[in-house]
């Protein structure tokens, strides 16, 4: 297996820059895992592809505002912050921009929506630091929210890169397959018997960093948190005694639920960290179905995408969707992989 393996022509200007309008007139392309049918439908179809019983699962995570700007106190230098996760109420890790600037020790005033904040560096390894701020701060309004650096010129709504479902603020990067849904597409879905149940994992910048090594299987993700309810374990161990399909909402989902299946044989309530990599080959012990954006090539999104569904398959796909003017990752449109 090759990182090159997962390649293919994606033009740039088929990267979203720009969200759908409404949410679910994103366009949706449908793959069945049973049989070589493929159809292009609207999100808001979705629907019409779901059947009573089903149990869609989905990452209640918000992104913070974690961008923060700030200057050195020695010398007035600029620098640029990226809330990554916290430690405590005042140690957080942190992605500086330029990475030199996070020297141990030294200190720096940010402008925040709620004041000036101040922080000294306690450590560095390579770009990522750890930050000791001078008090607590609410990481849902602290800075501006981080678009993707694929993003640019966006001046919208933030809340476009935000679910509507989402509740905790502790994520560097949204959950995107969940975009697309909205609140009365929601109420159809729940309508029609279709149950939803929420887990969280709280997604780092990780996501974005791309696979520079050869084989894929070097490749080591960035452990992200992870939060499986008692209630959602219970609905997942429910629909599977009872033959119910269970339909991940994003790869965030899918490899929360495989990493607890791994870890404790079954899905059942946890907390704790997940650095789960899935490549062709992996088994899937928990999902059925698989809702998810359009991603970017040579990306382990894709590669996920590749182990559930075939990469043939998946690649011929993309290579399809490109022809068709589909459009790419956050902003992007959505493809289900349904049995």
């Amino acid at each position: 297996m090759r990182t090159a393996d997962f390649d293919f022509f994606l033009p740039p200007a088929q990267i979203a820059q720009e969200p759908a309008e409404p949410r679910d007139a994103s366009r949706l392309m449908v793959l069945h895992r049973q049989t070589p049918d493929l159809e292009h439908l609207r999100f808001s179809e979705l629907p019409s592809r779901l059947q009573a019983g089903d149990l869609l699962v989905v990452n209640d995570t918000r992104v913070m505002a974690a961008r923060l700007f700030g200057r050195r106190e020695d010398t007035g230098g600029a620098v640029e912050a990226l809330l990554v996760r916290p430690f405590s109420d005042l140690r957080w890790e942190v992605l500086f921009r330029p990475a030199r600037q996070a020297v141990p020790g030294r200190r720096f005033r940010f402008s925040t929506a709620d004041g000036e904040l101040g922080g000294v560096v306690v450590s560095r390894d390579q770009g990522v630091a750890l930050i000791d701020f001078d008090r607590p701060f609410d990481p849902g309004t602290v800075g501006s929210l981080p678009l993707p650096p694929y993003i640019t010129g966006y001046r919208g709504d933030p809340e476009r890169y935000q679910t509507v479902y989402g509740r905790f603020p502790r994520s560097a990067a949204a959950p995107t397959a969940g975009l697309h849904f909205t609140s009365e597409l929601l109420e159809r879905l729940e309508s029609s018997g279709v149950r939803t149940a929420a887990v969280t994992l709280e997604v780092g910048p990780g996501t974005f960093r791309p696979v520079t090594v050869e084989d894929p299987r070097e490749h080591h993700l960035h452990p992200e948190h992870v939060t499986v309810p008692a209630s959602a374990a219970a609905a997942i161990r429910e629909a599977r005694a009872e033959g119910r399909r269970v339909i991940a909402v994003g790869t965030t989902v899918v490899r929360t639920l495989e990493h607890v299946a791994r870890v404790c044989g079954e899905v059942v309530p946890y907390e704790g960290w997940t650095s789960l990599r899935i490549l062709p080959g992996d088994e899937f012990l928990v999902i059925d179905g698989l809702i998810t954006n359009f991603h970017l090539p040579r990306s382990t999104l894709l590669m996920l995408v590749c182990a559930f569904a075939g990469t043939e398959r998946v690649l011929d796909a993309y290579r399809l969707a490109v022809r068709e003017g589909y459009r790419f990752y956050s902003f992007g449109d959505a493809m289900a992989v349904l049995p």
